[in-house]
């Protein structure tokens, strides 16, 4: 694939991008500023991975599935956490259906090589989240046969031309094993499952592979060669933080009155600021800014005194997550 054919992203600062909401979680938006425009088509550029950093509640994955929609690509995604094995984010090994059918074959009295064929390695690979990406027309031959769960194709979207977005979520909770697994498939574009021959390796267009860390625990030296870097951070002077917070909020409830939006935002601002002076983490965010306004909003529609009678009562609940933090 030539770099004149890479779909790059076309929006400008301040674009917003309409989330599908999943399941029980509410409707999103996301925000498009420069830098993330540019650190996103960088990525796609130099075909690597892109890992964005900074603290929690900044939307760094959510940005992920925003790229997905602008660009009309599939979305992929895993959140690792402190069970994730080295491997799991490229393929899964299914040992408890492979005894199943050990057990059943042992029961029918079958013959030792179709014994063999039956329990080849191969047949319980699952693929995971960097296989989609490599090769979306593999793993979906294995979903089809019931050994993955399927991702939904955009309409229109080629397999051979369109790529993927992948997201591997909050990599710094799993032990440093897990990022060094991924150093041969982010480096060379392939991989090899145990019981495999041939790799897996890209077809058509690179996935865009996002990975995001909330630097809980420090990524290893030759991992982060391998990646561009994002740094998602809210402003530190007061005043600029209210006024993103409040057009943020602006963007997500285009209902809201302005000043229950920079009302919020001075509330979250004042009790960051606390949060920072006493050392309480986490503080709270640009994520517990909208939880707050979402809910003031469902709790009095229509009614703007309520709304602002309501901010400071509850606000404590949403806002102050440290032990300490009484109300």
């Amino acid at each position: 694939m030539h770099m004149n054919d890479i779909n790059f992203l076309k929006c400008q600062e301040g674009h917003t991008t309409r989330l599908p909401a999943l399941g029980g979680v509410p409707e999103q938006v996301h925000v498009f500023d420069v830098a993330t425009i540019e650190a996103v088509n960088a990525a796609l550029a130099a075909r690597r991975p892109l890992l964005v950093r900074g603290e929690p509640g900044t939307g760094k994955s959510q940005l992920a599935h925003a790229v997905a929609v602008e660009l009309g690509r599939p979305f992929v995604s895993s959140v690792v956490d402190a069970r994730t094995e080295p491997g799991d984010l490229l393929w899964r090994f299914d040992a408890v259906e492979r005894l199943a059918e050990a057990q059943l074959a042992a029961a029918l009295q079958l013959d030792p090589e179709r014994i063999g064929a039956r329990l080849a390695i191969d047949r319980y690979l699952r693929p995971g989240p960097l296989w989609w990406g490599f090769d979306w027309n593999d793993a979906k031959g294995r979903a089809h046969h019931g050994q993955s769960g399927a991702y939904e194709e955009p309409a229109g979207w080629d397999a051979a031309q369109g790529g993927v977005v992948v997201l591997i979520d909050e990599i710094d909770k799993a032990e440093t094993d897990v990022p060094n697994s991924l150093l041969e498939a982010l480096g060379s574009g392939r991989f090899t499952p145990p019981g495999r021959v041939e790799p897996v390796r890209m077809q058509g267009a690179p996935p865009l592979v996002v990975i995001t860390t909330n630097e809980e625990r420090a990524l290893p030296d030759a991992f982060l060669r391998r990646c561009l870097v994002l740094y998602l951070s809210l402003p530190t002077d007061d005043q600029q933080l209210v006024d993103l917070l409040a057009l943020r909020g602006g963007s997500h409830f285009s209902h809201a009155d302005k000043e229950i939006l920079q009302e919020a935002a001075r509330q979250l601002v004042a009790d960051r600021t606390e949060a920072k002076n006493r050392n309480w983490l986490p503080l709270p965010g640009q994520a517990e800014y909208l939880d707050l306004v979402r809910a003031v909003l469902a709790l009095h529609p229509d009614d703007k005194e309520a709304q602002s009678q309501t901010l400071t009562r509850i606000g404590r609940f949403v806002l102050r997550k440290h032990p300490e933090a009484t109300a």
